[in-house]
Protein backbone atom coordinates (compact mmCIF):
# COMPACT_ATOMS: atom_id res chain seq x y z
CA UNK A 1 0.00 0.00 0.00
CA UNK A 2 1.41 3.27 -1.06
CA UNK A 3 1.06 6.65 0.44
CA UNK A 4 2.69 9.98 -0.77
CA UNK A 5 4.42 12.87 1.11
CA UNK A 6 3.29 15.98 -0.22
CA UNK A 7 4.73 19.14 -0.59
CA UNK A 8 4.31 20.28 2.67
CA UNK A 9 5.48 16.95 4.22
CA UNK A 10 2.20 15.60 5.04
CA UNK A 11 0.98 12.19 4.80
CA UNK A 12 -2.35 11.22 4.82
CA UNK A 13 -2.83 7.50 6.12
CA UNK A 14 -5.45 4.97 3.89
CA UNK A 15 -8.51 4.38 5.52
CA UNK A 16 -8.09 0.63 5.43
CA UNK A 17 -5.50 1.14 8.11
CA UNK A 18 -6.70 3.54 10.14
CA UNK A 19 -9.72 1.30 10.43
CA UNK A 20 -7.57 -1.29 12.10
CA UNK A 21 -6.57 0.63 15.23
CA UNK A 22 -8.29 2.63 18.21
CA UNK A 23 -9.58 6.05 16.84
CA UNK A 24 -6.71 8.48 17.48
CA UNK A 25 -5.72 11.94 16.52
CA UNK A 26 -2.16 11.58 17.31
CA UNK A 27 0.68 9.29 16.43
CA UNK A 28 4.19 8.94 18.60
CA UNK A 29 6.38 8.95 15.50
CA UNK A 30 10.22 7.66 15.53
CA UNK A 31 12.85 6.51 12.95
CA UNK A 32 13.85 2.56 13.62
CA UNK A 33 16.17 1.26 11.22
CA UNK A 34 15.60 3.80 8.45
CA UNK A 35 11.75 3.33 8.79
CA UNK A 36 8.97 5.71 10.12
CA UNK A 37 7.06 3.99 12.73
CA UNK A 38 3.78 5.67 13.89
CA UNK A 39 2.05 4.58 17.57
CA UNK A 40 -1.23 5.86 18.16
CA UNK A 41 -1.36 7.68 21.61
CA UNK A 42 -4.25 8.91 23.44
CA UNK A 43 -3.25 12.42 25.17
CA UNK A 44 -5.22 13.73 28.35
CA UNK A 45 -6.69 16.74 29.04
CA UNK A 46 -3.73 17.26 31.90
CA UNK A 47 -1.12 16.48 29.62
CA UNK A 48 -2.85 18.96 26.87
CA UNK A 49 -2.44 21.73 30.14
CA UNK A 50 0.67 20.84 30.92
CA UNK A 51 2.21 21.15 27.44
CA UNK A 52 0.52 24.45 27.14
CA UNK A 53 1.88 25.59 30.32
CA UNK A 54 5.45 24.62 29.54
CA UNK A 55 4.96 26.54 25.76
CA UNK A 56 4.56 29.36 27.87
CA UNK A 57 6.90 28.72 30.50
CA UNK A 58 4.68 29.04 33.09
CA UNK A 59 5.88 28.36 36.60
CA UNK A 60 4.35 26.48 39.77
CA UNK A 61 4.56 29.47 41.88
CA UNK A 62 2.88 31.60 38.62
CA UNK A 63 0.00 29.60 38.25
CA UNK A 64 -0.31 29.75 42.03
CA UNK A 65 -0.21 33.53 41.82
CA UNK A 66 -2.42 33.51 39.20
CA UNK A 67 -5.34 31.43 40.96
CA UNK A 68 -4.82 33.75 44.21
CA UNK A 69 -5.40 37.05 42.29
CA UNK A 70 -8.07 35.42 40.37
CA UNK A 71 -9.69 34.56 43.83
CA UNK A 72 -9.28 38.52 45.40
CA UNK A 73 -12.50 40.10 45.92
CA UNK A 74 -12.93 42.81 43.59
CA UNK A 75 -15.16 45.98 44.21
CA UNK A 76 -17.81 46.39 41.94
CA UNK A 77 -17.15 48.76 38.82
CA UNK A 78 -20.22 51.10 38.46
Amino acid sequence: MLAKLTAKNQLTLPKSVTNKIAPTEYFDIKVENGQIVLTPVKIQQSDAVRAKLAALDLSEQDVIDAVAWAREPRSQVQ
